[in-house]
């Protein structure tokens, strides 16, 4: 994500009606209006792959899966973020324009945003009480870290990788990670390091 050029400031309820208007997507950080990076296909093919393993997954529960075009209320007021997948189950969560209960938020790595998704963004995500798992893709590689809320609060991280199956439990669903990566072109020393 890139700080637009002239840094406009506005409050949240001038970006709430304001960011929908516009063709690109923008974030809000405590009055600052932020414009999100392009992606790659790599990262696009993730996202997707993502999306439709859990939106399958998911098809007779009362959870809600959401892809790249659906922003998370994170601090009501001073934070909205676009992840690129986001699950509630929340019934509470009825506003057409955002998510504000999110129990699993999964981030596609990409190396211009890699540095906030792991930690300004993940700082913010972890302040709501509803999210159990913060799910990080790697793109470069197929490697997933999951950071689950355990039962005393404490994030917990587990790295899965190419020939493993990842357990969301905040979902109660297994997806083989090999799915995740498929159509995706990695680069041959990226893989044999």
């Amino acid at each position: 994500m890139v700080a637009l050029p002239d840094n406009i400031l506005m409050s949240a309820e001038e970006y709430l009606v304001w960011e929908p208007t516009q063709e690109e997507r923008y974030e809000y950080w405590d009055g600052e209006v932020v414009m999100m990076s392009g992606a790659t296909r790599n990262h696009n093919r993730i996202s997707a792959n993502f999306f439709k393993l859990l939106d399958d997954a998911l098809v007779n529960r009362t959870c809600e899966v959401y892809i790249v075009d659906v922003k998370v209320q994170v601090e009501p007021g001073q934070k909205y973020f676009y992840p690129d997948v986001v699950v509630t189950c929340d019934e509470r969560d009825t506003d057409p324009q955002l998510v504000q209960f999110p129990c699993l938020i999964i981030e596609v790595l990409s190396p211009s945003t890699e540095a906030a998704d792991r930690g300004k963004k993940f700082a913010k995500y972890r302040q709501s009480p509803t999210l159990q798992e913060y799910v990080l893709v790697q793109v470069a590689q197929p490697v997933v870290e999951v950071f689950w809320r355990n039962e005393q609060g404490k994030w917990v991280l587990s790295e899965y990788n190419l020939g493993d199956i990842l357990r969301l439990e905040s979902v109660d669903v297994e997806i083989a990670i090999a799915p995740l990566y498929r159509q995706v072109q990695f680069e041959t020393e990226a893989i044999e390091n």
